[in-house]
């Protein structure tokens, strides 16, 4: 009994042992590695909990020796309607006509200093440079190939995509080699998935300025930054304007790329105007970060959006390339011989903000309806068209005039396909049927990426 009792203990005592000796190495690690650039202007309780919380989002990085530091930087402001920064969660042939704004924070590697991406939802992506033979050695050869067409897209189906992928970007980032401790930054991006990469390729040809860089496995991101390259950005969209809610965006973006060309972004007063435009782009609760950095805030105004009439329908085929959807219906029905139906749906979805706009497509084509979208998430709306003629003898002669450009030409291809059958009333046929199932099984998320 008296050896039974001797062993427990023993085994406690080395439990408790390699315990603490793990929380030591553990400390002195983080002690010596981690690192955060910002101000919290004397807000300690928040600093400790900043520190709490993105210490344990890499601490399993840093005990592999992946990660040697890390840099928390401030929350990202997309817009309404619109894609975050950075890492985005790419739709693939989605309905769903919003995003939300990503938080993240970057680390170092030892891979010659190069940076990591962590996801808050935990996910590690690796910057397409680093550790070349591990990660960029399994990129399609073919990504950042010139695969744009020499034919110029049209400026109408760049604002049109725009209104659905673009986001207006601007970050305020704690930095202390400014006068004001904070450094700003303005982006403009557009964030498709890998499939739209040679679509993506023929934005940058024609806007000539940005670059394309790789996210994740499945994403890639369009990006303008500087003053210069921005102006080229804004002059495009002074001409041809955006009809959406982000028009409004748009404009407080154009604000701040002022006030940095400017140089009042360096002054307090300016750096608080910035700081209050930011706040009108985030429909989104405020991080309490930023809270607490501008404790006295008062979000900007957010301009009236003007003109919101089509001028072209070349815009339509840029917005549907973004939030559009060709979609094939099927539901059991007993009163078809075969027990199913089927139907054609044209959808485009978007936030419940441009009810009013969507609305008025019913007008332009003459055609559809608009009904709110239930279901989680943010509230949106959505113009459907479903009528066999309306989808014969409108939108598919709207989309054979003014061609979509991305890969979901090929849904509204197969889309077409199925329209040309049941106008033959061969989706009466069982064989008939078949085939139009087996066009909707490889169509939208169903369609295999070829790299």
């Amino acid at each position: 009994m008296a050896v039974q009792k001797g062993l427990n203990l023993g085994v406690i005592l080395f439990i408790v042992s390699e315990g603490l000796f793990f929380v030591a190495i553990f400390w002195a690690f983080f002690h010596k590695a981690l690192w955060i650039e910002t101000k919290f202007r004397g807000h300690l309780k928040a600093l400790i909990t900043k520190l709490f919380t993105e210490t344990f989002k890499v601490a399993w990085l840093m005990t592999q020796g992946i990660v040697t530091s890390l840099e928390i930087l401030a929350i990202g402001i997309g817009n309404r309607g619109s894609k975050s920064d950075s890492l985005i969660s790419v739709k693939e042939q989605r309905v769903d006509g919003f995003s939300i704004s990503t938080r993240y924070c970057k680390v170092y590697s030892k891979c010659r200093g190069n940076s990591v991406f962590l996801h808050n939802s935990n996910n590690v992506m690796l910057n397409p440079k680093l550790c070349l033979n591990n990660f960029y050695s399994k990129t399609p050869k073919s990504l950042f190939s010139s695969q744009a067409s020499s034919s110029k897209l049209n400026p109408h189906y760049v604002t049109g995509f725009t209104d659905g992928e673009g986001c207006f970007f601007v970050s305020i980032s704690p930095n202390s080699k400014y006068k004001t401790n904070f450094r700003v930054k303005t982006t403009f991006q557009i964030g498709v998935h890998i499939k739209d990469i040679a679509l993506l390729e023929k934005i940058k040809l024609f806007f000539n300025v940005g670059h394309i860089s790789r996210l994740a496995l499945d994403s890639v991101q369009y990006r303008v930054s500087g003053i210069n390259d921005l102006k080229v950005i804004i002059n495009h969209f002074d001409e041809f304007s955006l009809l959406t809610y982000k028009q409004s965006d748009y404009l407080l973006f154009k604000e701040v790329v002022k006030l940095i060309e400017d140089g009042k972004h360096l002054t307090l007063e300016g750096l608080n105007r910035i700081a209050s435009i930011k706040a009108s782009l985030n429909s989104k609760e405020l991080s309490d970060t930023f809270k607490l950095n501008f404790p006295d805030l008062v979000p900007a105004l957010i301009p009236e959006v003007k003109d919101r009439k089509i001028q072209s329908l070349y815009w339509l085929a840029g917005f549907t390339d973004a939030e559009g959807c060709f979609f094939i219906a099927l539901k059991k029905s007993l009163l078809s011989k075969l027990g199913e139906t089927v139907w054609l749906r044209f959808i485009l979805t978007q936030h419940i903000r441009d009810r009013e706009f969507l609305e008025s497509l019913i007008s332009t084509l003459n055609c559809g309806r608009y009904v709110t979208k239930s279901g989680g998430g943010e509230a949106a709306g959505e113009f459907i068209v479903e009528k066999f003629s309306d989808i014969n003898e409108k939108i598919l002669p709207l989309f054979e005039s003014y061609k979509l450009q991305g890969v979901k030409s090929k849904d509204y291809e197969d889309f077409k396909k199925a329209a040309e059958f049941i106008k033959n009333k061969a989706h009466l046929t069982r064989e008939g049927l078949d085939k139009i199932k087996k066009i909707k099984g490889q169509m939208n998320k169903n369609r295999k990426h070829q790299d």
